[in-house]
């Protein structure tokens, strides 16, 4: 083999090779204990089973030939060592550190080096061993992650099928979403397995996906009979926008509003519109009434003077003459209802002092008719009379006690004399109204 690279060229490994720090630089080795260039540029390398010549240098003097071969052992040294390194940092992984085995196996079986061969073999050897302890360890991590995966995938299957009956429709679709996307991230696991759990999950979401899909088509089927039925109240509402039955109206009106209050709702959106034009309609009628009623409430305006003076009059009645207050009164309440109707500011109150009057002169008459009244008047007599025959019998019998000086006698008597008197004060008052 004929080398024509100038050795002033670093190879990849060399390449590859950490920088250490300035006092830490690893030795090169010697490769003339190891190999030799002969005067025709033959390069020699004393392996364990003899001398092998690994090339031809022709590119300059014959220890520069023997240096640039040494170093090519150095790189395969440091690739080694590199690669132990990076396996043992978890830098590489075993299937990445066979491939730099596999890559110093053939430099070493096509002996293009000088170098110690015995070293880098026992190095090889302790690599190759590192290998297969990693290798060992990650298949063991990757049952132990088949395993956890397992387990995760369970208690997603597990999740699945206690969400297929739900009813929060947003929230637990939401879920599904996620838990698709937590089981395409974990691990993977031997096909069957992963299938079978797999097919739990799929069922449980068909069958929530089912029931939603069910419900949003019932709730749907809900929306448009809502929507249908709150038209029709709008159509009502606003062939009446325009009505001047105030009162007949009004009554329609508030049934409708019952109705739109008892009535399915739809969705939110058309919900919104749907209210503006009913809104609307109702608008319409009250604000039309509002304005009829302010144009009367105008015109009424001309009776208030009018009803006062009437007013003023009836307070100015004399009650002592009850027979010409009473007619005066049914002459001054004819003119008031001729009037007509007052403005509802002062209605209350003018009507208010009106009934004043009235309910005056109704006190008055009851007064006189009860002074009139020869049964009452007779009955107030015969009870101021039974009192004064009562009280002359209690004060002989309070006289008779006195004298025999029997003092409790005189104490109870003179108790009942003293509420007797009272009575009859009371009921000769009583019969003195009747005479008055």
């Amino acid at each position: 083999m004929t080398e024509q690279v100038p050795g002033a060229i670093p190879t990849p490994a060399v390449l590859r090779r950490p920088k250490p720090a300035a006092d830490a630089v690893p030795p090169a080795s010697d490769p003339s204990k190891f190999g030799r260039v002969d005067a025709d540029g033959t390069v020699v390398l004393l392996a364990p089973e003899g001398e092998i010549v690994v090339g031809q240098w022709v590119a300059g003097p014959p220890a520069e030939g023997l240096a640039f071969f040494g170093r090519k052992y150095d790189d395969l040294i440091v690739e080694l060592d590199l690669t132990a390194q990076r396996l043992h940092d978890g830098r590489a992984s075993a299937e990445q550190s066979t491939a730099a085995l596999t890559h110093v196996r053939e430099a070493i079986t096509a002996h293009a080096y000088v170098g110690d061969t015995s070293a880098l073999l026992q190095k090889l050897a302790s690599l190759e061993e590192a290998i297969a302890v990693a290798r060992a360890a990650a298949t063991a991590a990757r049952a132990e992650q088949k395993s956890q995966a397992l387990a995760v995938r369970e208690a997603l299957a597990v999740e699945a099928e206690s969400l297929a009956a739900s009813t929060a429709w947003k929230t637990t679709s939401e879920r599904f979403t996620a838990m698709i996307e937590d089981w395409k991230a974990l691990p993977r696991m031997d096909r069957s397995s992963e299938q079978e759990v797999w097919k739990r999950i799929s069922v449980a979401r068909a069958t929530f996906d089912k029931r939603r899909r069910a419900h949003f088509a019932e709730v749907e089927i809900q929306r448009k009979d809502a929507t249908s039925q709150k038209r029709e109240l709008i159509a009502s509402a606003e062939a009446l926008a325009t009505s001047i039955d105030w009162a007949g109206t009004s009554r329609k009106l508030r049934d409708l509003m019952q109705d739109w209050k008892t009535a399915p709702r739809t969705s939110k959106r058309d919900e919104d519109k749907l209210w503006k034009r009913f809104k609307a309609a109702q608008d319409a009628f009250y604000e039309a009434r509002t304005a009829a009623e302010t144009a009367v409430e105008a015109e009424l305006k001309i009776n208030v003077p009018a009803k006062e003076a009437l007013i003023a009059e009836a307070e100015a009645l004399p009650v002592a003459d009850l027979k010409a207050a009473k007619q005066s009164l049914r002459s001054i309440q004819d003119r008031w209802d001729k009037l007509g109707d007052l403005p509802k500011p002062d209605r209350d109150r003018l009507e208010a002092r009106l009934k004043k009057v009235e309910e005056s002169i109704r006190q008055a008459e009851a007064k006189a008719w009860k002074k009139s009244n020869p049964e009452a008047r007779a009955r107030a007599e015969s009870t101021a009379n039974a009192f004064a025959d009562g009280l002359a019998k209690l004060e002989a019998q309070l006289a008779a006690a006195q004298k025999a000086g029997k003092t409790a006698d005189v104490v109870r008597l003179q108790a009942s004399v003293d509420s007797t008197k009272a009575l009859l004060n009371a009921a000769s008052s009583a019969a003195q109204e009747f005479s008055s």
